[in-house]
């Protein structure tokens, strides 16, 4: 959410400041940053809800950026509602696998893995074992295990579909971009992709395996895209729409 507003350029950006915001009833964390490139001020939720981040123009006074704050308090409420409603990481919750609702289930074991199953009424399940206070790790190191070995398979088709070798690949929870691909051919991924539907994971494969050979995002890269993937275009969609879902989860 944004509003034009030229500035005339201050000699020095300030600091970034971060205070709290109170929207009804959260109190979410709101860093105001100065930029001189920015010609006007702009609002942007932070990926999981959890954060807010203003750009600001350099000399637009505090009292202009208040009031544009306050303006944008019904627009914010109503961005923010949506992620009131997130899966819950706990026993009895759920957990989507692969764009499936899994009902996680605790097993009572100290040991065994966790695993996929279907219930006596045929509904999807996540079964973990070990202790109920470590439940959350057990997932998150489960769906790390999973986004490894589905993201291993679809990179080496999508590699060699281009003729391009890849140096590593590696897993991380990074907030601002699903995945990332170095000139030297070291990919990096996002493993909460794997609870997304398997087109969009092998989509996040083929986009950073087509940086291997377009390291850009011109129209030849797309095209690239596009015949890697023929499910680009629903694949971009459904992270457009359920992507800060997925980063919301909070498996600490």
């Amino acid at each position: 959410m944004s509003f034009f507003k030229p500035r005339a350029r201050s000699a020095k950006p300030k600091a970034p400041v971060i205070r709290p915001l109170e929207i009804n009833g959260r109190t979410l964390p709101l860093t105001i940053r100065q930029n001189e490139r920015a010609t006007r001020l702009t609002l942007r939720i932070e990926p999981g809800g959890r954060a807010l981040k203003l750009t600001v123009p350099r000399g637009v006074p505090e009292r202009e950026v208040n009031a544009f704050l306050e303006r944008h308090r019904p627009w914010l409420a109503t961005k923010l509602a949506r992620f009131s409603g997130e899966p819950t990481i706990e026993i009895g919750g759920s957990i989507l696998v692969r764009g499936v609702s899994h009902r996680i289930e605790h097993t009572g074991l100290l040991r065994g893995l966790t695993r996929t199953a279907v219930d006596g009424d045929g509904e999807p399940v996540l079964r973990v074992s070990g202790g109920e206070d470590h439940v959350r790790r057990r997932i998150s190191d489960f769906l790390k295990k999973e986004a490894r070995r589905d993201l291993e398979l679809r990179v080496a088709v999508h590699a060699k579909a281009v003729g391009r070798k890849v140096k590593s690949i590696s897993m991380k929870d990074t907030r601002s971009r699903w995945g990332s691909c170095t000139t030297e051919g070291a990919l990096s991924f996002s493993w909460r992709i794997v609870m997304a539907p398997p087109k969009v994971l092998d989509y996040l494969a083929a986009h950073e395996c087509a940086h291997l050979q377009e390291m850009n995002h011109g129209p030849d890269f797309w095209a690239l895209c596009e015949r890697l993937c023929p499910q680009t275009a629903d694949a971009k969609h459904w992270l457009k729409r359920n992507g800060t879902m997925l980063h919301a989860i909070d498996f600490t």
